[in-house]
């Protein structure tokens, strides 16, 4: 048994796991790339340990014991990345926050929760309805992600357009320091007091600090919810009409805009063929609601939109969330993924068209498609969708590079932004200079060695290994 391990259990006692069937389980989370990795027999390897700490004060010692003996740990929440955030090697202790669970208070005045940074994302939602309130926030990982990882990836959910992404929706965190110390910022519904420490670790992945407890600001579960749907000639006026809504103050919960290709595969029998199709949910006060379907209605058809079949939303609804595993392609010898990007008005429509093209290149390609889903006052995102089968299996990985290159170019190159909400991980830590500039990553590399001289938390995740220190 190592040092580092045993001075663990001194002072962990059996929170401290090595069997491998655990060690194995923590290896991981769901990048496509690890997955393919571990098929072929080279996937990441087991950690040399995985501790379970049940407190603050169990995590600052686990960090504390780590840094002496300058041992790797990765914070392991949900395990439900999908960009490589998490990706062991035979030296790292993981530190799992599946002890660290459940709701620590809820105040229905002050509209206020907070939870444990372990707890499962939909059982928190569903603890807080149970008060008759809502946090709002339902990424697709929902009953796979915690609360922590939420934070930590700065994830989005598919109701943001009108409650806000998790950055608009946390009051306050508890964060142990990679050297051991717990900062606690203050519950306050918003400070004029310095830099916003909160978003440092907001999106951090791990990288910073271990994220320990999360205070939500709630809204009371809505008094109606309808759907409302149209298509459009195609992706570009599809577009225009979420644009003209956004601007003229409509807030729907749900805006979702698929391309042709996607919008025949979803929606066979609500949407003719070439054509364009968005969905959107409106929440609120009853008298909010119509007045929303009412106004958006008239914009849409402005410009050309027609009304569908409103029960599309309800079947979406009951099914957005139920996806095949990557494994079922792998074992077919298809590669697949997802890649979404954010941009202004302006550059939606010319990368569009710029990635799928770039896609459409890639030798073995067999889908390229996107959608919207995600909408703002000045811009939207893009969420391309992949799959491709080179002719030779040992080529998968090649490709998959090859797909994620034409689609980062053709953003970089068409004036977007290169991740909205699955964060950088390691697939695309070598492109994250052309998103924050040399400038941004030598303030992130600064940041890094302050809290983090060693580069002991998550290397490799989001700034490369080979350069945080440098």
């Amino acid at each position: 048994m190592s040092q580092v391990v045993e001075r663990l259990r001194e002072g962990l006692g059996d929170r401290v796991k090595v069997d491998e069937a655990t060690r194995d389980a923590h290896r991981r989370d769901w990048w496509v790339l690890s997955e393919l990795q571990d098929l072929q027999g080279r996937g990441p390897e087991r950690p040399l340990a995985v501790v379970e700490p049940q407190s603050v004060e169990e995590v600052s010692r686990t960090l504390t014991i780590c840094r002496e003996a300058r041992t790797h740990v990765v914070t392991y929440g949900g395990g439900s990345g999908v960009c490589g955030g998490i990706r062991s090697e035979a030296g790292d202790v993981i530190l799992s926050t599946a002890g660290l669970s459940g709701l620590v208070d809820v105040d229905d005045h002050n509209l206020t929760a907070t939870f444990r940074a372990g707890t499962n994302g939909l059982a928190a939602e569903e603890e807080i309805q149970s008060h008759g309130l809502t946090i709002g926030h339902w990424p697709q990982s929902i009953g796979l992600a915690s609360v922590g990882g939420l934070v930590a990836t700065r994830s989005a959910g598919q109701f943001s357009t009108a409650y806000g992404n998790i950055e608009d929706m946390i009051l306050d965190l508890e964060v142990v320091l990679p050297d051991g110390q717990v900062l606690r910022t203050r519950r306050t519904p918003r400070a004029s007091a310095g830099p916003d420490l909160r978003h440092l670790f907001l999106g951090s992945e791990g990288t910073l600090g271990v994220i320990t407890e999360a205070t939500f600001s709630l809204r009371p579960l809505p008094e109606a919810s309808r759907g409302q749907a149209f298509h459009f000639t195609d992706l570009d006026a599809g577009v225009e009409g979420i644009r003209r809504i956004l601007r003229d103050g409509f807030r729907p919960a749900v805006v979702r805009l698929y391309d042709a290709k996607e919008s025949g595969r979803n929606f066979p029998d609500d949407c003719p063929d070439g054509r364009s199709f968005l969905i959107l949910l409106h929440e609120g006060p009853e008298e909010l609601v119509a007045a929303q379907i009412a106004g958006v209605a008239k914009r849409c058809a402005e410009i050309g939109g027609t009304e569908a079949n409103a029960a599309t939303v309800d079947h979406w609804l009951g099914e957005r969330n139920n996806v095949p595993g990557f494994d079922v392609f792998l074992e077919k010898g298809i590669i697949l993924d997802t890649i979404e990007i954010a941009s202004t008005w302006e550059h939606v429509a010319p990368i569009y068209r710029a990635a799928i093209a770039g896609l459409e290149k890639v030798d073995g390609i067999l889908s390229a498609s996107a959608h919207t889903s995600h909408a703002y006052r000045s811009g939207t995102n893009l969420y391309f969708t992949f799959l491709a089968r080179p002719a030779e299996r040992e080529a998968m990985e090649a490709t998959y590079h090859a797909c994620w290159r034409s689609v980062l170019d053709a953003v970089v190159a068409g004036g977007g932004g290169i991740a909205h909400h699955h964060g950088i991980g390691r697939v695309r830590s070598g492109r994250l200079v052309e998103e924050v500039g040399p400038v941004g990553i030598d303030l992130l590399r600064t940041v890094k060695r302050a809290l983090d001289p060693d580069d002991l938390l998550n290397p490799g995740a989001l700034l490369p290994a080979s350069t945080a220190g440098a």
